[in-house]
């Protein structure tokens, strides 16, 4: 499996990878079963939403019998952060330390989650500036 930073997944096709990176690999039958209910889908949309995710390098569709089985050509982690860098990106570097705080505040997270935190914010206040600078103007230079 690799990550190719060029695929832009919907907020649709993100359900369906989902449930095949939590499965490894998935039928559509078993795609349709997980989201019926969640999304109120028909199995059109499912083919659909496969299709594309095919097209666009993100899953593989081996056909077995008389069912294809899809399985994930992109990682999950590194999918979920390589959008999260995308999103950063777009904000004011001020600002982001908030957004992670008010993000923290809403997320559950588990234990070792917490732990791991801790330790990526220790490791962070080692080198830490006082002030992060906005990146939102042109610098201007005299």
């Amino acid at each position: 499996m690799t990550t190719k930073q060029s695929i832009v997944i919907s907020d649709a096709e993100w359900e369906v990878m989902r449930v095949i990176w939590t499965l490894g690999q998935s039928t559509s039958n078993e795609i349709f079963e997980n989201l019926k209910e969640k999304m109120k889908w028909q199995m059109p949309t499912i083919k659909t939403l496969l299709g594309r995710l095919v097209k666009k390098g993100a899953l593989s569709a081996d056909k077995e019998g008389r069912a294809f089985i899809y399985k994930p050509l992109i990682e999950e982690q590194s999918t979920m952060d390589h959008v999260s860098q995308l999103l950063f990106d777009h904000m004011c570097q001020m600002k982001i330390g908030s957004t992670i705080a008010d993000l923290l505040d809403e997320v559950a997270l588990s234990q070792s989650d917490i732990v791991r935190l801790r330790n990526v914010i220790d490791q962070k206040a080692k080198n830490a500036p006082e002030k992060v600078e906005c990146n939102c103007l042109a610098k201007k230079t005299d």
